[in-house]
């Protein structure tokens, strides 16, 4: 597989305007997708935020296997990070996200009032890469649709404060990836999720990947939802059960057509709630 590079110039210049604007905020929150949590972070982040506190929030909690979010979120909690799981799209966690916010400037504010010094807004920037929830949260967040909302990646461009409550104040910026994926499979589970265009890959080639991950981690929702055998999944290869199941429902060769129903089915939770990341894998950012 090939090595993907995907860093538009809209991309470039977010990077340059929130490593400028980053003295200018108190609490970073940088927001992972709950199902691939690790695969989701972007390494340039860290570079950006410096010893700034930070808050990782699992965006999208409702899609992910719920015993697999709990790993991570102690994995990240036993390495002295801050990190909790919300559901933007139905309003969940975001009151525990803002109470954590304020716990976490308290000490700093409580200095301030002994020198006499009224509190201030809390100033908050959310830094993520596209498709991962973003805009959904700054909309929880305001009340109001005042950030632009998409499902493709890149919606987001422009970079401006929002105000929220009576004391937070928000810096929007857009989704940031990281030049190149060095790990292909870091590549393939973001296009799995719909984090980086489909384009950028062959349809077929992310389509194995998700069916080849079913087979080895939830194998009984393949066999429900398309009406398989224990034997379709044990005794060929996914390659040929690819084929198999895109005569079986009619496609004839238009591998295509079957890849997109296959990656709408996974995507849209046909095939249940999924967590791409794994315990078992390494944690290579934290």
């Amino acid at each position: 597989m090939k090595t993907i590079q995907w860093f538009p110039g809209h991309m470039a210049k977010a990077r340059r305007e929130a490593t400028e604007k980053i003295n200018l905020v108190d609490i970073v929150i940088e927001l992972v997708d709950a199902r691939l949590p690790e695969s989701s972070r972007n390494p340039i982040i860290n570079e950006i935020i410096g010893n700034k506190p930070r808050i990782i929030v699992l965006n999208k909690m409702d899609m992910a296997d719920g015993a697999i979010t709990d790993y991570w979120l102690n994995y990240y909690q036993s390495k002295g990070i801050r990190a909790m799981a919300i559901d933007a799209q139905h309003n969940k966690g975001l009151k525990q996200l803002q109470t954590q916010c304020r716990e976490i400037m308290q000490p700093y504010f409580d200095k301030k009032m002994a020198q006499g010094v009224k509190p201030r807004a809390i100033r908050l920037i959310i830094l993520g890469i596209p498709n991962v929830g973003k805009s959904t949260l700054i909309n929880r967040f305001v009340g109001k649709n005042q950030a632009q909302t998409g499902n493709k990646p890149g919606v987001t461009k422009a970079q401006r404060w929002l105000k929220f409550e009576k004391d937070f104040e928000l810096l929007d910026t857009p989704g940031i990836l990281w030049p190149k994926f060095e790990d292909p499979q870091v590549g393939l589970k973001l296009a799995a999720s719909g984090a980086i265009k489909d384009q950028l890959l062959a349809i077929d080639e992310i389509t194995l990947y998700v069916l080849d991950f079913m087979k080895q981690y939830y194998p009984q929702r393949l066999l429900e939802r398309y009406q398989l055998t224990a034997s379709d999944l044990d005794d060929q290869s996914t390659t040929d059960l690819f084929i198999q199941m895109t005569a079986k429902f009619g496609y004839q060769d238009d591998y295509e057509q079957m890849g997109q129903r296959i990656l709408h089915d996974f995507r849209q939770l046909n095939l249940g709630r999924v967590s791409l990341d794994r315990p078992n894998e390494e944690a290579s950012h934290a």
